[in-house]
């Protein structure tokens, strides 16, 4: 099993500046639409992917987190029959905004990012 070497060039600004859309179209989601936090991330990562390892990385980070944050929504609901479910929703969606900033503040920088919490899902 062979990891992958980590690259010795830094991404150009607009590698990076999609890398940091993958994290920062998450934020769709508060405007109220719905599923915009998965969609978002899923559609500029689908859309990129081949243009450069880099978004590819950060894209699949972005997905992981937010399927992650979707699963943690719906137990969150559940656990609302025993009252705890209130805060841990309010907890998740302090998440789900903070991360992608600091992802996407990251990912400008050409650094890659990784959700402290967050299932890889999308290898």
């Amino acid at each position: 099993m062979t990891e992958e070497a980590p690259e010795t060039t830094a991404p150009s600004r607009d590698v990076c500046k999609w890398a940091m859309l993958c994290h920062l179209s998450a934020l769709t989601g508060l405007l109220g639409n719905g599923l915009g936090f998965l969609i978002g991330p899923l559609v500029v990562w689908l859309f990129k992917k081949e243009d450069d390892p880099f978004i590819d990385d950060q894209g699949k980070e972005a997905v992981n987190f937010q399927i992650t944050m979707f699963i943690a929504l719906a137990i969150s609901a559940l656990l609302m029959l025993v009252l705890i479910g209130f805060v841990l929703m309010i907890v998740v969606g302090i998440m789900m905004v903070v991360f992608p900033i600091i992802g996407a503040l990251k990912a400008n920088q050409g650094e890659r990012y990784r959700y402290p919490v967050s299932f890889r899902f999308i290898s």
